[in-house]
């Protein structure tokens, strides 16, 4: 539910309200704190701090928002260490995937490509243009539920 509202948000607003993350940490732990004791607070603590050192790399290199950062640590109180670096690695696949067919679907893929490209060897950063959906915000908190969703059902499944 939590997510949910997340991805509206995100969508609607490009971002993430604080008080959602800070509520969904609290339940989080307190989930955890009633499934496991002091050593679910521990598990929730630890998934939090997987989702949070995963994400914060993009958002330190410009390429994320702090809001899909925090939220991810959010989703990672709610789950097994396990389970939060499965989330986040599936939440950075599905969020690639999803940036690659936005530009693919307004046919930049080619300008967007060759930019990297001139990137790789140039060693330095070369914003998009103005008009390249690239340099668009993305609603990465749909990315973030898919991964989500993902590693339950593995986790669901796999036993």
């Amino acid at each position: 539910m939590l997510l949910s509202y997340a991805v509206i948000s995100d969508i609607h607003k490009h971002r993430v309200p604080n008080a959602l993350v800070v509520s969904g940490m609290v339940l989080g732990l307190l989930g955890q704190a009633v499934a496991a004791g002091w050593f679910g607070i521990g598990n929730g603590l630890l998934g939090a701090l997987i989702g949070f050192a995963i994400f914060i790399p993009l958002y330190a290199l410009g390429g994320m928002a702090a809001g899909d950062v925090k939220l991810m640590a959010m989703v990672g109180t709610f789950l097994a260490p396990q389970q939060a670096l499965l989330a986040s690695l599936l939440a950075l696949m599905a969020g690639g995937i999803g940036g690659l067919l936005l530009i693919a679907v307004h046919g930049q893929l080619r300008q967007t490509l060759t930019r990297y490209t001139v990137m790789l060897g140039a060693h330095r950063y070369l914003a998009p243009d103005k008009n390249e959906v690239a340099g668009k915000r993305f609603p990465y908190a749909i990315a973030i539920l898919l991964g989500s969703l993902g590693s339950m059902l593995w986790f669901e499944f796999a036993r």
